[in-house]
């Protein structure tokens, strides 16, 4: 099992920063790729960003690319995610995710409210 629990959200306006921070417990040797979803009010839980375990290989949304950045520091066995420039439509509930391979979601973590104002 590996646990995952997620830190850095908030409240922000339009055109601000957040970061949020994923932090895995338990089997991390199986922690090969590493992740963020969102899901709005209503809506379905949607892709955002994706890391692999070297890092060096990493995928966004369309609606994210240029504005945030995902990225990892293994001897923490933690995933972070960069938030620039946010919008309102950026409003969510960010979910960071966990699995033993490229995009595999084997672990979730309990989620994370980011709010922004107009």
């Amino acid at each position: 099992q590996v646990q995952l629990v997620e830190s850095g959200g908030g409240l922000v306006q339009a055109g601000g920063s957040l970061r949020l921070s994923c932090a895995a417990s338990g089997r991390t040797f199986t922690t090969y790729g590493m992740g963020w979803f969102r899901q709005a009010p209503g809506k379905e839980r949607d892709f955002v960003a994706a890391i692999n375990w070297s890092g060096g290989n990493t995928d966004y949304a369309d609606s994210v690319k240029g504005r945030f950045t995902i990225s990892r520091e293994n001897a923490k066995n933690t995933v972070y995610l960069q938030m620039n420039s946010l919008k309102p439509e950026d409003t969510a509930v960010y979910y960071c995710y966990t699995g033993n391979s490229w995009r595999r979601t084997d672990y979730w973590g309990q989620g994370t409210q980011v709010t922004v104002s107009s």
